[in-house]
């Protein structure tokens, strides 16, 4: 669905630049990367006559298909295609086209990585970290949110998304609402539940404004906390603790379910506990213990 007589590649893309810069904030690198993706993709559609303004799903994996070819990584398809997503998302949120056919392309997938996963001793540090300095509101909700991170494994999200009424101290459990607006109740265990009601015994209430949302984590303006925050108090507290720099929330979670199948726990209750769809998700889990057992074993046995 052109709008303009003149829209063509160029212009459509500059147009699209102008967005990522403008109105998502990409930085130079980004955008630059993006509309060579886009522009190559013009390319291979310019030699059979095509163009940006009328793409398909056919059209779409076989250019994929041709980049498989020359050999490039799966990690350069992968960008491409997140590229191409972005661009027809775009296109029809503006008019520009009248269809998405990006939302149907496959993503090549990379090898398989382990997650970050901490030692229960690396773990207490960065509790430790948490609660080096002057105890102030930052403090108290830095040792709350690394408490209920790890003490509860759920995702960040969910944790951003918790308000006082999910929380019943009584029973320690929480109230979350997971992906796909599946809720479940997850139990926490006493130090979470301590740090918890410090934080909102002696802190939260420094950061409420009359505008604030009854969020148990609010940010230092009185809004709910967001995922962007939380990643960056985790990574703040992993340098204090010498962890590793790419240390996130979710290694917390991944962190707490390894400890618990190391444990000994049953592994469709840690996969009820993480909110799992599927049982294959959880054993991923395993596979990190046995990884860490290798290690161990390397490092510790005589005749390894």
């Amino acid at each position: 669905m052109r709008t303009e007589a003149q829209l063509n590649d160029e212009v459509v893309l500059e147009r699209y630049g102008r967005h990522l810069e403008l109105r998502l904030g990409r930085s130079a690198r980004t955008r630059q990367s993006y509309c060579s993706d886009l522009r190559n993709l013009s390319e291979y559609l310019a030699a059979s006559n095509g163009d940006l303004l009328n793409l398909d799903l056919r059209l779409l994996r076989g250019w994929l298909g041709s980049m498989r070819q020359t050999g490039l990584s799966a990690r350069t398809l992968r960008r491409r295609v997140a590229a191409v997503r972005s661009f027809t998302a775009w296109a029809l949120a503006e008019g520009v086209t009248d269809s998405d056919p990006a939302t149907s392309l496959e993503s090549p997938k990379g090898p398989s990585q382990l997650p970050i996963v901490l030692s229960q001793t690396q773990t207490m540090e960065l509790l430790d970290a948490a609660k080096q300095g002057e105890r102030n509101v930052e403090q108290l909700a830095d040792i709350a949110l690394v408490e209920l991170l790890y003490g509860s494994a759920i995702r960040v999200s969910e944790l951003c998304g918790l308000d006082i009424d999910d929380v019943d101290f009584g029973r320690r459990v929480l109230r979350v609402l997971g992906k796909g607006n599946k809720e479940r109740v997850v139990p926490f265990g006493t130090a979470a539940m301590q740090a918890l009601q410090s934080w909102l015994r002696m802190g939260r209430s420094d950061w409420v404004t009359d505008s604030s949302p009854p969020a148990i984590f609010l940010g230092p303006r009185g809004g709910r906390i967001d995922q962007r925050r939380v990643r960056a108090r985790i990574a703040a507290l992993a340098e204090v603790a010498g962890q590793p720099a790419d240390l996130s929330p979710h290694s917390l979670r991944h962190s707490a379910a390894t400890h618990m199948l190391e444990s000994g726990a049953d592994l469709r209750a840690v996969q009820e506990l993480l909110g799992h769809s599927s049982l294959a998700t959880t054993q991923i889990y395993t596979h990190v213990s046995i990884e860490r057992l290798r290690a161990s074993y390397a490092s510790a046995h005589p005749r390894a």
